[in-house]
């Protein structure tokens, strides 16, 4: 995407009345008049950790029912440092991963290059790996690394048994469990258990402050008060010991006190929304229904089509439905994710079905 074209769609995202998918972007004299929703702006700023960090570390520790949690400015930061964590305390270099996985996809293997640390892939279907695909895993691994939920596989979850099982299947082979869970807030529903009891499956866990909850930048790594102080040595020798970090964890509380409760009423309408869209001419929903309040949705129509068409509908009408469509291995068949937050909730079955009819419309097949 050309940068005019980031900008065209910002601007018009901005100035449209209604959003079906995202929010409205935030200048960033609207994200500093935020800040005091997380906190005493009268307060001392924190040095070195303490203070507001300090205060979002006991907060997520507390919401995980962990014994401690750490903060990074970077969840990869995080993740090297549980990865390596794992590896230190068994010995063993190799970690269990999926290969649609954060880790794999978006970290350029900085397990491996930072801390030489290799892979092994239990699955590659496109789903988290099975409590059978661990058992059979062919060599001692450290950790087994479960993406909750699996954001390159359409937001897909396990159930809770699949989990369970997942789980007790990696500690009977000698490994950790770390959960990627840097959208486990939106995974609640679909689990049926509260964070804490779906934490408490693993031995360590990450989780962003800027995904699903709305804030700036950072992240945490929670777990046992052992791991707790490694990842504070760890964190200090990559780099991440940042003098002060308020404007980050002040965002961070606001976002868990606004958006936590409301998650499940965003996962309970994304399915409404779900539902609404495949009754497009030629759409279909992955996964039906929704796990999270996010899912992908397919149309028969090139990318470059649908996004100039969104572009269009926000541009003229003031009404934001789909964007960011990407073309598929299936010829004429694309792409895009779907995220219902709060400018979503709104809408009703009847809104989705007559936007959707105005949108397909404007697209011109090329």
């Amino acid at each position: 995407m050309s940068d005019n074209t980031r900008q065209r769609r910002l601007a018009a995202l901005r100035a449209c009345d209604q959003i079906l998918s995202g929010s409205r972007p935030t200048t960033m004299r609207e994200r500093l008049a935020d800040l005091g929703a997380g906190g005493d702006l009268d307060g001392q700023p924190d040095f070195y950790g303490d203070g507001p960090v300090a205060t979002l570390e006991k907060r997520v520790a507390d919401l995980l029912g962990t014994e401690a949690a750490v903060f990074f400015p970077t969840g990869t930061m995080a993740q090297q440092v549980a990865l390596r964590y794992g590896a230190d305390r068994t010995g063993h270099p190799t970690v269990a991963l999926h290969p649609l996985g954060h880790l794999e996809a978006y970290e350029r293997q900085a397990y491996a290059n930072v801390s030489g640390l290799r892979s092994t892939w239990p699955t590659t279907a496109p789903r988290n790996p099975t409590a059978e695909e661990i058992t059979a895993i062919a060599e001692p691994v450290s950790t087994v690394v479960i993406e909750l939920p699996l954001r390159d596989a359409g937001f897909v979850l396990p159930d809770w048994d699949e989990l369970v099982a997942a789980s007790a299947a990696a500690r009977a082979i000698g490994a950790r469990v770390h959960f990627d869970g840097a959208r486990i807030w939106e995974s609640t529903a679909h689990l049926a258990h509260t964070l804490s009891e779906i934490v408490d499956l693993a031995d360590s866990t990450y989780v962003s402050f800027y995904k699903t909850i709305g804030g700036i930048s950072g992240a945490a790594l929670a777990g046992t008060t052992p791991l707790a102080s490694y990842a504070r040595i760890w964190r200090h020798r990559c780099g991440g010991e940042v003098f002060q970090q308020w404007p980050a964890a002040l965002s961070a509380l606001a976002g868990l006190d606004r958006e936590l409760a409301r998650i499940p009423e965003y996962v309970r309408h994304a399915r409404t929304v779900a539902a609404a869209l495949t009754a497009l001419p030629g759409a279909r929903v992955f996964p039906e229904p929704p796990h999270t309040h996010r899912f992908r949705l397919y149309l028969p129509h090139p990318a470059q089509a649908l996004n100039d068409a969104a572009l269009a509908l926000a541009e003229e009408e003031k009404v934001w439905f789909v964007a960011g469509w990407q073309e598929t291995a299936v010829p004429g068949i694309a792409m895009t994710e779907v995220t219902v937050a709060a400018p979503a909730l709104d809408w009703t079955t009847d809104d989705v079905a007559g936007v959707g009819e105005r949108f397909l419309g404007r697209v011109v097949d090329q």
